[in-house]
């Protein structure tokens, strides 16, 4: 009788080698000056960057969600890496970080190599996006643990910020203006209700979107407009806070724009966002109208076409829009700052 090995158990150590060495070009590619050992050892070794005289870290964690799902039906995986990295990257942005380095926790039932392999070409991408490391992370099989076919994702970023320099809102003042900068689609939130939409309508995801090919002139499927990846912001405004004193920044995730615009805010502040001020993606004109959602659920879940939002004082409202739309950004004023009253929530849509 042949003895049992980790193999016959369900973890196979041969393909992990595999991927690590797949990984190791990917990686290199991302690197830094302040990564003094990355990939290969237990643990990696950054320094700060030396012209931060007061450096604070800044840490963020996400994962992509049920966005996932969509991924294994379509057995598309090189972009999903895109997403996970701007998840965290664009949430520590927030504080005005620029994001050093990444890793990511990849899990599944059984290694799929070619599979993990496009996972982290797209983690590679969005930190090279991003402008950041990606310096480790760990690849765990769960057999008989775990959905046989699929694998789940989290990630890990940690940013740096002159002491001095970091964003907190405190600054922020009614009167002041909100700047929307355009996302790329859904991003990564909302996917547990997108799929009950495209369930309850019968959608095929492999057909062409006719809704998007009449406003855009491309012939993308449903599923391909769906898995576009989140877009990075943190080059365009990383330049933007050297050159404009941004009073406060938010990041559009779950919850949607009524839920996370007023979380930059004193509790004594309100966002008043205007409604058609910027222009809404197909994508979320087809979900409202097929999922018959009210548009108060589309506001307080998905981020309507706008994926980040800046507060800036009105006399930089100019600097900033030519800055963000030199950057390639398509940037909007989306609403201004107001008094909050008594009783009421942080973001309204007038």
């Amino acid at each position: 009788m042949t003895g049992l090995t980790y193999r016959t158990a369900g973890v196979d150590i041969d393909a992990g080698d595999a991927l690590v060495e797949n990984i190791k070009p990917l990686a290199r590619r991302t690197m830094r000056p302040e990564v003094l050992a990355g990939i290969g050892g237990f643990g990696a070794l950054v320094e700060l960057p030396k012209r931060f005289r007061e450096p604070v870290l800044v840490s963020g964690t996400d994962g992509v969600g049920t966005k996932l799902k969509l991924a294994f039906a379509l057995d598309r995986h090189d972009t999903i890496g895109i997403d996970l990295v701007a998840m965290s990257v664009n949430d520590i942005l927030v504080q005005g970080a620029e994001p050093l380095f990444f890793l990511d926790y990849y899990v599944c039932e059984r290694l799929d190599v070619r599979v993990a392999t496009d996972v982290v070409k797209g983690i590679a991408r969005g930190c090279e996006i991003a402008g950041c490391a990606l310096i480790g992370g760990e690849t765990a099989e769960h057999p008989a643990a775990f959905i046989p076919g699929e694998y789940d994702l989290a990630g890990f970023a940690v940013g740096v910020v002159e002491k001095q320099d970091a964003i907190d809102g405190r600054r922020i003042a009614a009167g002041d203006t909100l700047i929307g900068l355009a996302s790329s689609g859904a991003h990564s939130n909302g996917f547990s209700l997108i799929r009950r939409v495209i369930e309850h309508a019968g959608a095929d995801l492999r057909a062409p979107f006719v809704r998007f090919a009449a406003r855009t002139g491309s012939s993308l499927s449903l599923g391909e407009v769906l898995l576009e990846p989140t877009r990075i912001y943190v080059k365009p405004v990383l330049a933007l806070l050297r050159a404009v004193p941004v009073k406060g920044m938010s990041h559009i995730t779950g919850g949607g724009l009524i839920e996370n615009t007023h979380r930059m805010f004193p509790e004594h502040l309100q966002a008043e966002l205007q409604a058609h001020s910027w222009p809404r993606p197909a994508l979320f004109d087809w979900l409202e109208a097929a999922g018959s959602i009210d548009p108060a659920e589309m506001a307080r879940t998905f981020n309507c076409g706008i994926g980040f939002v800046l507060v800036v004082a009105p006399g930089d409202v100019d600097a900033t829009l030519d800055l963000m739309r030199g950057a390639g950004e398509a940037a909007f004023v989306i609403g201004q700052v107001v008094a909050r009253p008594a009783g009421a929530p942080g973001t309204v849509i007038v």
